[in-house]
């Protein structure tokens, strides 16, 4: 029985010679489920893309989980250390002395993020040697007062590798005049750039073991240890287990609260794009509706010859559901291999479209991300996929529910 309303809900999908307005109106359907979906998953895959970019510029310099004593400094490090490690997500640590400061040359003054780092150990938790434009991390020497700065700092203050620039840390000492702060004098030995104004423009990194004589600290202590991760997505179930190893009394964050509002501005755009989007989907589902309302008014003579040979009211329904998810099917096939093919390569796409209008929308000298990331993801393309053929799948209801019910005499009337 089933066969029979297959084929004929497919016959169905073209109307007859004298109305291919309800034709043309079933292919805008499609079109629109199409294009709807495209937009859709091309959009949501630029979204991750550049949450992803983001993420790693951001992780390239942040941990992905730091502890730190609930006094400010942390003795014995070494032991923390060990202990953090154990746990079997954490593959690295490296301890970090962090505090502020104010860097001077010529004229030029500007505050600044000061991070005492042990170059052996550093590299093992973040990407800082992959983001050097100039020295490496190896050039932070002991004793040599080395300081190496972000790339946007360099510009302020017009230094390059090198130069001398003085460091005027706030904890001053005290003098008969007052509280004096103290200064002193370090040599640039890199330049790092990472594509995050925040760390490029206010972040410096000393040796740990001459952040120490600065800021006077002893020198098994340090402001905290810094731990990398198998897994960045589980820092915040790491944080919450880690206490129970340690056996200091510690403060734990992890990288999803230290940076929470970019991401979540991120997924709050995602998110409205997508609903926004979703609406094509919806309006296409909206046209299925009215495609099969004319389709029933077109077909009311072939209903009634149907129901006549014994067609139950249960089988008009399914001709015309099987009608309507067709194109929703169909729509949705299509969008997902166009969305697809148009994500893996919207760079290429974008490059073209700038080479023929002769513009430019990500331009390098405003943009870090000069060029446009994209991360199709599997989960949301099943999503949009399955609210696709839902939407078509629903469309379909009440206008299968009209053919139902049209009654064999009264359309057999004036035929």
């Amino acid at each position: 029985m089933f066969l029979y309303e297959f084929f004929i809900g497919l016959r169905y999908l073209r109307a007859k010679k004298r109305n291919h307005f309800i034709s043309f109106i079933s292919l805008i359907s499609l079109m629109g489920i199409t294009l709807g979906m495209v937009a859709l998953i091309t959009v949501m895959s630029v979204m991750n893309g550049f949450q992803k970019e983001i993420r790693a510029r951001i992780l390239g310099v942040a941990s992905h989980v730091q502890i730190g004593s609930i006094t400010g400094h942390l003795e014995h490090w070494q032991q923390t250390s060990e202990e953090a490690t154990k746990h079997p997500a954490v593959e690295a640590a490296a301890p970090y002395i962090a505090g502020q400061g104010m860097l001077s040359h010529n004229q030029a003054v500007q505050g600044v993020m000061v991070r005492g780092i042990l170059p052996t150990t550093e590299d093992k938790v973040v990407d800082f040697s992959k983001t050097m434009v100039a020295g490496t991390l190896e050039d932070l020497e002991p004793g040599k007062f080395g300081i190496i700065i972000g790339a946007d700092l360099a510009r302020t203050l017009g230094t390059f590798v090198g130069d001398k620039i003085v460091l005027i840390s706030p904890q001053g000492q005290m003098t008969p005049a007052g509280i004096l702060p103290r200064l002193k004098q370090f040599t640039v030995v890199g330049v790092f750039e990472v594509g995050h104004f925040e760390y490029d423009s206010g972040l410096v990194l000393i040796h740990l073991f001459d952040a120490q004589k600065l800021y006077r600290m002893e020198n098994n202590s340090v402001t905290g240890v810094r731990l990398k991760l198998n897994d960045l997505f589980q820092a915040p179930k790491v944080a919450e287990e880690l206490p129970s190893i340690l056996t200091i009394d510690s403060y734990i964050t992890d990288w999803t609260k230290q940076h929470t509002n970019y991401f979540r501005a991120i997924q709050i755009e995602k998110r409205m794009l997508s609903l926004i989007l979703a609406l094509i989907i919806a309006v296409a589902a909206f046209n299925i509706v009215s495609t099969l309302v004319m389709a029933v008014t077109d077909k009311q003579s072939d209903i009634a010859i149907l129901r006549t040979l014994g067609a139950s009211p249960h089988s008009i329904m399914k001709i015309f559901i099987i009608q309507g998810t067709f194109i929703g099917v169909f729509g949705t096939i299509l969008g997902v291999t166009g969305g697809l093919l148009l994500a893996y390569n919207v760079g290429e796409v974008v490059a073209f479209i700038e080479w023929l209008f002769n513009v430019q929308f990500l331009s390098r000298e405003v943009y870090y991300i000069s060029k446009i990331p994209t991360d199709p993801q599997i989960g949301d393309i099943m999503t949009v996929a399955i609210t696709s053929f839902t939407l078509s799948l629903l469309a379909t209801l009440y206008p299968s529910y009209r053919a139902s019910k049209v009654n064999p005499a009264e359309a057999l009337r004036y035929e």
